[in-house]
C-alpha cells in the first residue's frame, strides 16, 4: 500500500460521516475468474470506505458493468471490542483509506470508478493503475477470516485506572503494558509502598 497514487485532482465532494459500524459491502457479483481481471487498489476518504463501496456498487449496476467490475472489497477484520466493562465483536478496517476491487481494466471501468464520490485515485507507479499480486491478496482475504478474533480497547499506557475484580479489586494503578492480542494488561499498583505489576484482563480494570 506504500505505492504512489495517481495525480489527478478528486472532485470537491460532501459525503455524510459513517457512523455505523463498518459492515462487509456484497460483491457486484459472485466473484469468479474472467479473463483479463485483476485486483486494483483505490485510495478514498479515510472513514468512508463502506459507502463508497455501496456507491460503486451502484453504479455499476447502472452502467451496466458487472461483468467487467467483478468484487469490490473493504478488508476488515473481527475484533473484540472492549468498552465500559462489555465485549463487543465488530470489524475494524484493516486498510483505513483503501479498497481493493476486482476489474478488467479498459476506459469505460476506469473512469467509473474513478469518478465515484469519495474515491480519490487508483494506486500505482507513474500515474498508472498498478494491479496487485493475486498472493497478497490471497494473503488479505486469509487475514480477514482468521478465526481467532483480536482484541480492541481504548486504554492507553500511561492511563490511570481503577481494577474492579479479582484480588486487587477498588486498587488504583496505572498501565504499563497493553497486549491487544491475548486482552490482557499489565497496571502498576502499589502494594507494600512499592509499585508492583499486576497481569490482568480488559474487564477486571475501568477508567477513572
Amino acid at each position: 500500500m506504500d505505492q504512489s497514487s495517481d495525480s489527478s485532482q478528486p472532485s470537491e465532494l460532501v459525503e455524510p460521516v459513517e457512523t455505523d459500524q463498518p459492515q462487509k459491502p456484497q460483491p457486484t457479483s459472485p466473484a469468479k475468474d474472467v479473463k483479463g481481471t485483476r485486483w486494483y487498489v483505490v485510495h478514498t476518504y479515510s472513514g468512508h470506505e463502506t459507502k463508497v463501496a455501496q456507491t460503486l456498487n451502484q453504479r455499476i449496476e447502472s452502467q451496466r458493468l458487472q461483468g467487467k467490475i467483478l468484487d469490490i472489497l473493504v478488508p476488515t477484520q473481527e475484533k473484540i471490542e472492549i468498552k465500559e466493562g462489555k465485549k463487543n465483536t465488530v470489524r475494524e478496517k484493516i486498510f483505513p483509506g483503501y479498497i481493493l476491487i476486482k476489474m478488467i481494466m479498459d476506459d469505460a471501468t476506469w473512469l467509473a470508478v474513478r469518478t465515484t464520490p469519495g474515491i480519490t485515485s487508483f494506486v500505482g507507479m507513474s500515474n498508472k493503475p498498478t494491479p496487485l499480486p493475486e498472493s497478497e491478496v490471497s494473503s488479505i482475504q486469509k487475514f480477514m477470516t482468521m478465526e481467532a478474533p483480536k482484541f480492541k480497547t481504548t486504554f492507553s499506557e500511561g492511563e490511570a485506572v481503577k481494577i474492579v475484580d479479582g484480588p486487587f479489586a477498588e486498587f488504583l494503578g496505572s498501565i504499563s503494558e497493553i497486549d491487544e492480542a491475548k486482552g490482557k494488561l499489565k497496571v502498576l499498583v502499589s502494594i507494600f509502598g512499592r509499585e508492583t505489576p499486576v497481569e490482568l484482563d480488559f474487564l477486571q480494570v475501568a477508567k477513572l
